[in-house]
């Protein structure tokens, strides 16, 4: 029998709000949820949710998972093993190749915007799990996602504490809210379309850190000042005194980004998710001062090297 719609990653945050939206709008027996652990089968089952197990370290279980669908979401994996992602996606992709699934679409970043360019580490893995799709022959969308607005206290290294922000560079970023990404990936997905495409998906009007930083201080009341340091200035002052206690290597990672982001990587705009949502998507500013009005001591859970 035919599933039109496998969400994988459903326990994740992105993946969980996709499901949502097909779980509100199409039949049940449209869709199905899918993650690595079969131990999650009982709570998708309990709400009337077909499940199957999707564990990206075993072909089988994806070759399994993606017989007779039509619509596959690709959640990227989360290691930041280069090498072991490598070898995950081009056994997902090798699998949806295999099973003929009609339409695979993929969750990468807006780095760069439509440019395949940017030198942002973080990116070098979606570009290359594209190449990997294209090579492949497989019919797949590449959807671009803006940088989640949730997560903005880990992008700029803010914790409550924090009265100063030391940044290497300052930007713009097209920061967007995670739930309405969910909600427009699940709209693409029913849309359908956009064979062997790349798409950019963000909210329409960029920020920088310091203009969060001013953010933080009209709604918080407090002090907070941004200070531009050197890269090898900023590597030392966060690896020694990190809150969240995240090492000196992830701090040497986020260099890349934060050049990129100098560079205008993360600010580039389209408005494709305006036309998909019917609506435009809530600016970073607004969603900030939600955020922060509903708890002035917003955290964000990546930011701590201890919660997952």
């Amino acid at each position: 029998m035919t599933l039109k719609y496998l969400i994988t990653g459903a326990t994740g945050g992105l993946g969980s709000q996709v499901l949502s939206y097909l779980v509100a709008n199409v039949p049940a027996s449209e869709y199905a949820a899918a993650s690595s652990n079969e131990a999650n089968r009982k709570r998708f089952e309990d709400q009337g949710i077909a499940f199957r197990v999707v564990n990206y370290d075993d072909p089988q279980t994806m070759e399994t998972a993606f017989e007779d669908v039509e619509n596959l979401l690709f959640v990227s994996t989360s290691t930041f093993d280069v090498e072991k992602r490598r070898q995950q996606h081009q056994s997902f992709v090798d699998a949806a190749k295999k099973m003929n699934v009609k339409h695979t679409w993929y969750t990468s970043l807006a780095f760069g915007g439509f440019r395949s360019d940017s030198r942002a580490d973080v990116q070098q893995a979606h570009l290359m799990t594209e190449e990997m799709m294209r090579q492949s022959g497989i019919n797949f969308t590449s959807i671009r996602e803006g940088l989640y607005t949730d997560a903005f206290p880990i992008f700029m290294g803010w914790y409550p504490s924090t009265s100063t922000v030391y940044l290497p560079s300052d930007g713009l970023i097209a920061f967007t809210l995670r739930d309405e990404l969910g909600e427009a990936n699940a709209r693409l997905m029913i849309r359908g379309g956009y064979d062997k495409k790349i798409v950019l998906l963000t909210a329409q009007e960029p920020v920088t850190f310091s203009e969060i930083a001013d953010l933080i201080n009209e709604t918080t009341g407090r002090d907070v000042q941004v200070k531009l340091v050197s890269p090898e200035e900023f590597v030392q002052l966060k690896s020694a005194n990190d809150e969240g206690g995240k090492p000196e290597a992830f701090f040497r990672k986020l260099l890349s980004w934060y050049d990129a982001i100098a560079q205008g990587d993360a600010g580039i705009t389209d408005p494709l998710m305006t036309e998909v949502l019917g609506r435009q998507p809530v600016l970073p500013r607004e969603a900030i001062r939600g955020f922060l009005r509903g708890n002035r001591d917003y955290e964000w859970h990546q930011n701590y090297v201890n919660r997952g």
